[in-house]
């Protein structure tokens, strides 16, 4: 499927499914604390990822299997709504 913005349909995902994560923050161990915390005991990988030119950003990626799209969006929504994450993509 081709998705462009005449598209109306939602993209079908077969769960469970590996979701990746990419937080973006000023600090990185705070980044790391909040994927640990939102993550608990589930199997999860982590990778620390660029930093802006001026080093004042850096991102971590984060995956894991979800079970459901409620799952993928209960962790999409706590990394959002964490004070060391300035944006989740």
């Amino acid at each position: 499927m081709i998705l462009d913005d005449k598209t109306q349909e939602k993209p079908k995902i077969e769960y469970p499914t590996n979701w990746g994560f990419k937080l973006i923050g000023r600090d990185k161990e705070a980044l790391l604390a909040c994927i640990k915390e939102a993550m608990g005991e589930k199997e999860h990988l982590c990778s620390l990822g660029n930093a802006s030119r001026t080093g004042k950003f850096r991102t971590y990626n984060a995956s894991c299997t979800v079970e459901s799209e409620e799952e993928r969006n209960r962790i999409f929504k706590y990394f959002e709504e964490h004070n060391a994450v300035d944006m989740v993509i």
